[in-house]
């Protein structure tokens, strides 16, 4: 052994000397063996090629898959779940009453407070009978193809660990989001669009940022491409000026080459096929984005459905009509965020629960109900798993001495999924009787996870990613189960 090479191993873990040394001397007799025998003929080493070369070539499932595309639907602030989806009657005339509760957000750990009783009245919806609150009544409509989860958990009453749990699983960044998981775990079946989408309020991002759809440590294949519903769909993604398609195609090639002799010179060539399959996806994005997000080739009555006319609704039922546009042309994962930077820019009301919730409700509630008939009526919705929430909902009590404003609550929310083989008109677990913590089937984020994962055919406990010495997975070391009870 070399100095070089000497270098090399001794740089590894042992777990990583122990498993590289196993499999490469093993493997030597056995592809001898294997290919005097004929066994890895062209069309086989040309499958390994093609593979290598495009880390985003559709991949098989573990198992046949109930949804082929996720839609999630952030409410990022934290919506509160006992005004919207968690009916608690018992609250209505306690407004301004002191009880006992275990409270911790913004504000700090508390042991009790000022209730903030309901503020908007609920009523039942659909054969289910489900309680809506009047801040959703198109999405009440809906309530027979929804599964409400009321009994929601989460490890941080904080928006930046919190948000990076809901979207990668765990509460400090690099590690891959959700959608990278699933594009890492299925590949893309469109070679003209990215298979994991994001797409912000007009307000802005959320808190921390592209780590909420970072690759993390795994290749920039996967991560998520912010896709704008107006304007240049991509930023910096038009050619410059004067260029042509077939000068493009000449750069583009040349740029591969040489990236192709580069990384041959060199031992680690690991990132190279994530390189050219980006600058490929860059190249056929500036052809085939611009069509995929003209929404005005929809019907008039489409765009009235979901409330492009109406400036309130614009906004929001803009990014919905793409995603479903999205979804047709085989994109795997697309993300909407309502609300965006701070404050009540997004659902966050600590200070006037009542403008806020008005607000961010009434211009994402018709929009979000005509996405799910849309998929429906368009047999779209069996194949597509809507997801709905924030990353935690708010507290019974009053966050100051006056006011309406809640405080933070991780102990316990409500989030709900439809379509993508999940049973409608049904809910899961429930809160206390003031909603402030989870008391019947707790579920946690992991639970929400596995449920995805294995909806796209993906077993949350099988799909691992080798990094650190490790083989990550998305839920973690401890085996989790999807939330069965939701599984049609």
């Amino acid at each position: 052994m070399n100095w070089n090479s000497r270098k090399q191993f001794c740089g590894r873990t042992r777990r990583e000397a122990l498993w590289q040394t196993g499999c490469g001397f093993g493997a030597l007799p056995l592809m001898s063996l294997l290919s005097g025998d004929g066994y890895f003929g062209k069309q086989a080493a040309a499958a390994d090629e093609l593979a290598a070369m495009n880390p985003l070539a559709p991949k098989p499932p573990h198992f046949a898959p109930k949804a082929k595309s996720v839609i999630f639907l952030f409410m990022y602030g934290g919506p509160s779940h006992i005004d919207t989806f968690d009916y608690k009657p018992d609250m209505y005339g306690m407004d301004g009453k002191t009880v006992d509760v275990r409270t911790f957000g913004r504000g700090g750990k508390k042991n009790g407070g000022r209730i903030v009783e309901p503020k908007w009245k609920f009523s039942q919806y659909g054969e289910c009978g489900k309680w809506v609150s009047d801040l959703f009544p198109h999405v009440g409509s809906c309530a027979d193809d929804i599964a409400f989860l009321n009994s929601m958990t989460a490890d941080s009453p904080i928006h930046g660990s919190a948000m990076l749990m809901m979207n990668s699983g765990k509460v400090l960044s690099g590690s891959p989001a959700l959608g990278s998981w699933v594009n890492y775990g299925l590949g893309s079946v469109n070679e003209n669009m990215p298979g994991f989408v994001v797409m912000l309020d007009q307000k802005g991002g959320p808190i921390s940022g592209a780590k909420n759809w970072s690759s993390g440590y795994m290749p920039a294949s996967y991560q998520g491409v912010v896709v704008r519903s107006q304007g240049a769909p991509i930023l910096d993604l038009a050619p410059p000026q004067g260029m042509t398609t077939t000068s493009q195609r000449r750069l583009l090639d040349r740029l591969l080459e040489k990236n192709r002799t580069h990384h041959a010179a060199r031992e680690d060539n690991s990132d190279l096929a994530a390189r050219i399959a980006s600058y490929e996806l860059a190249y056929k994005m500036q052809q085939y984005a611009p069509e995929a997000v003209d929404v005005q080739q929809e019907t008039q009555s489409t765009q009235e459905l979901y409330g492009l006319n109406n400036p309130q609704t614009e906004d929001f039922a803009r990014k919905c009509i793409l995603a479903r546009r999205l979804v047709e042309r085989g994109v795997r994962f697309i993300q909407i965020y309502s609300g965006g930077a701070h404050n009540d820019d997004n659902w966050d009301a600590h200070g006037d629960l009542e403008t806020n919730h008005n607000y961010h409700a009434g211009r994402t509630d018709q929009p979000i109900a005509a996405l799910l008939k849309d998929l429906k009526q368009r047999n779209l919705l069996d194949e597509t798993l809507v997801v709905w929430g924030g990353e935690f909902g708010r507290q019974p009590t009053a966050e100051y001495a006056q006011g309406t404003g809640r405080d933070h609550n991780s102990y316990g929310f409500t989030m709900w999924m439809a379509g993508g083989g999940i049973k409608g008109g049904i809910s899961v677990g429930s809160t206390d009787e003031l909603g402030s913590t989870a008391v019947e089937r707790p579920l946690h984020v992991k639970h929400l996870h596995a449920t995805v994962l294995h909806q796209m055919g993906l077993d949350p406990n099988r799909l691992s990613y080798f990094f650190g010495g490790l083989d990550q997975r998305l839920v973690g070391v401890e085996h989790v189960d999807p939330i069965a009870e939701i599984i049609a």
